[in-house]
């Protein structure tokens, strides 16, 4: 812990060539936030309540180890209320700058100004990182210039977007890719250019792949700079949930690295992927920073105003840690409210992204001293601003100290990770007793967990993999998780994954053993893609991606967390399975195109049955391991029957009647237990069901359709009780 020490660090003084230089200074304004080009100059503009001392630095280059201007702000000419601002005539975009803060350095009150340290503009657009950075020289007394990261005056007016907006498109004809910049295309076997490996530039020659895929959206693990030198030693944080700045786009995704590079590469991958019909959602992370906790680095907030940006314990020189992470950002507080809201704002109108999902949102729901709030006021700010409104927002209804909503977030419009969509689902699929009826909940929406607010389906995101876990391929080839290269022990990540290995850990030889697990992907994807609600896939789930059976790989930039494109032809059947999924699902190519309806949509409002092997006699108990279920959509005269069999053994399902009693025409379109091409079939081309009963394979996923006429038999909806 800090010494409690109670003095008024000085601003660091100025060289003897310095004084009289910035006459020319004007007082400036206080709004906006930031540095912003105004005609004959820079306006810049910072919030600290607590400071007696800001000083505004210019450097030509970002490794400089002394400023090369030095404009000292007058703690009464050049303050309004708690804004520190300046105006500084002939500046130009490409000014390389940042802040040094003084004020009293007493952590017992909460104070940590440290004068010696180059901070960045906490609404800085840009940021650029020296070769030098050095995450220890910002937490160790004395001057770190050369080794800082820096703020970049930018000017957005010019870049060109071609009448592009935000794409707006309806949840329930939205299917999320969840996806890593730098992975997607840094392996060597990428086909992408070597200078533009694991960039957005990389990304963007990638889009015909995600187009063929057929996903509507990509959600980007977080993008916004962070500091890579947050991790253990010898590491690199590779996953980015470490922000450092809160408007700027991650310098090392660039393939340009000018002053715009970062900035309007990004914008040229947002751009090119509306045009490809794919949103773009940012994994954005406001409920920390890499500033850590008592012993972390000052690189911003720490040293411009460490009361207001950061919840405090009691004893004021520690931070709560709600996070697991060493610090939590005071959301609710009004100026970092303000700042979370401009942030998004920023985002969506200067970066025309469609969605956020907010990691470790329950966060957001806290007050200044950490106790849950009814009404959080940051929240209501994101959903009721206008200028935000049909973004898309997404929860991660949860935080690292137990406080868990999904099913209870506040907010009409929020969606919400559906955390217990994915252990029941994986429950189900290896066999664990009592998942069935879960199981059922999890496959109409969850109305367990969200029909109290009468939402569309689309609340819930299903997913069964993310980033933080075993990917689809280890989920069925890992009992148990195999952390030792993060250096941490196998200490690190979830002990409960709720996993199967199929028989072998890891790698098989056996071609038994690899089929099972190949069909065990196909159960996974066809739930999660079939269920009522918005579904997410993880990058590379397609093509059986595998992390070796490491289930926390935030610190693997190897080929461990890249994607490997060499899978593309080793599970090719994989790949054609989701790709057809999708399509269907979509009804693309259908009148319901025209509709604007989906079939996520239609199964919402269809009539619904459950069954067992035999019709009309779902088995709810403890021990069942199959479940059958029949939706009549009525507006299409289509049926659907889907078999879940989660038993080792094969079982025989009774057929519904339909139409005054006689056996309707079944036609398989999915059978995940036959092998590719039989595991599914266009539905013009799905074969004949023959006999009044289906034998459905061990761990196995059916889906049979019916064509109807027009009068129909009334299907009773017997969820379980």
């Amino acid at each position: 812990m800090d010494s409690v020490v109670s003095l008024n660090r000085p601003a660091v003084p100025a060289s003897p060539n310095i004084a009289g230089v910035y006459q020319s200074a004007t007082i400036g304004k206080s709004a906006p936030l930031g540095a912003t080009p105004i005609e004959g100059g820079v306006n810049f503009s910072i919030y600290s309540r607590q400071a007696s001392a800001v000083e505004l630095l210019f450097f030509n280059r970002e490794d400089d180890s002394e400023p090369s201007r030095v404009i000292r702000l007058d703690p009464y000419a050049n303050r309004t209320y708690h804004y520190w601002h300046v105006f500084v005539p002939e500046v130009e975009p490409g000014q390389i700058y940042g802040y040094r803060v003084g004020g009293l350095f007493d952590p017992a009150n909460g104070l940590r100004f440290d004068a010696e340290k180059v901070l960045l503009d906490p609404y800085g657009r840009a940021v650029r990182a020296p070769e030098s950075y050095n995450r220890v020289a910002a937490g160790r007394p004395g001057d770190n210039a050369a080794t800082a990261m820096k703020s970049v005056v930018i000017d957005l007016s010019s870049y060109d977007w071609e009448g592009d907006t935000p794409l707006r498109k309806p949840s329930s004809r939205t299917i999320i890719y969840e996806m890593h910049v730098r992975g997607f295309t840094r392996h060597p076997n990428s086909g992408v250019a070597e200078e533009t490996r694991g960039t957005y530039a990389g990304l963007i020659e990638k889009i015909p792949y995600l187009e063929e895929l057929g996903i509507t959206a990509v959600e980007l693990l977080p993008v916004f700079q962070f500091d890579a030198q947050d991790c253990p030693p010898g590491r690199v944080n590779y996953w980015g949930y470490a922000p450092v700045s809160f408007f700027a786009p991650h310098q090392a995704y660039s393939s340009r690295q000018d002053h715009l590079g970062p900035t309007d590469e990004f914008r040229d991958m947002v751009k090119a992927l509306h045009k490809a019909g794919i949103e773009v959602i940012l994994d954005v992370v406001f409920n920390h920073t890499a500033e850590g906790d008592h012993s972390g680095p000052t690189f911003s907030l720490k040293g411009i105003d460490n009361n207001t940006y950061y919840i405090l314990e009691e004893d004021r020189a520690l931070y709560a840690n709600y996070t697991g992470t060493g610090n939590t950002l005071n959301a609710n507080h009004s100026v970092v409210r303000r700042m979370i809201v401009d942030s998004l704002r920023y985002w969506v109108h200067e970066m025309h992204v469609d969605g956020f999902r907010f990691d470790l949102a329950s966060i957001l729901s806290r007050d200044s001293s950490g106790q849950l709030m009814a009404t959080p006021p940051v929240l209501w700010d994101i959903e009721s601003d206008p200028t935000l409104a049909g973004t898309k927002f997404i929860a991660e209804a949860w935080d690292a100290a137990g406080l868990y909503q999904v099913g209870s977030f506040v907010g009409d419009s929020w969606k919400e990770w559906n955390g217990r969509f994915r252990d029941d689902i994986r429950s189900f699929f290896r066999s664990e007793p009592g998942s069935a009826r879960r199981m059922a909940d999890r496959f109409l929406g969850s109305p367990e967990i969200y029909g109290h607010e009468e939402r569309e389906a689309e609340q819930s995101v299903n997913f069964v993999t993310c980033h933080d876990g075993f990917t689809l391929n280890d989920l069925v080839s890992y009992d148990h998780k195999h952390n030792e290269a993060n250096g941490e022990d196998n200490r690190d990540g979830a002990n409960d994954n709720r996993s199967w290995n199929c028989g072998v850990e890891g790698p098989a030889d056996d071609p038994e053993i690899e089929l099972l697990r190949n069909r065990q992907v196909k159960n996974f994807l066809t739930v999660t893609t079939f269920a009522l609600g918005l579904p997410m896939i993880l990058m590379g789930d397609e093509v059986r991606r595998t992390q070796n059976g490491n289930n926390n790989a935030y610190c693997q930039d190897n080929e461990t967390s890249w994607f490997d494109w060499n899978l593309l032809e080793k599970h090719a059947d994989v790949l054609r399975f989701v790709k057809l999924f999708i399509q269907r699902r979509l009804l693309r190519d259908t009148s319901a195109e025209r509709q604007r309806k989906s079939l996520n949509q239609m199964l919402a409002e269809a009539k619904k049955s459950w069954h067992g092997v035999k019709q009309n006699q779902p088995d709810w108990s403890h021990h069942s391991h199959c479940l059958a279920f029949c939706a009549e959509l009525r507006d299409e005269n289509l049926v659907f029957h889907v078999i879940l069999n989660s038993y080792w053994e094969p079982l025989e399902f009774e057929l519904p009647l339909i139409e005054s009693g006689s056996h309707c025409l079944w036609h398989r379109w999915i059978d995940t237990s036959l092998d590719s091409p039989l595991d599914i079939v266009a539905w013009e081309t799905s074969p004949a069901v023959q006999g009044e009963s289906y034998l459905a394979g061990p761990r196995s996923v059916v889906v049979l359709i019916a064509r109807t006429e027009v009068d129909h038999r009334a299907f009773q909806f017997n969820l379980p009780e």
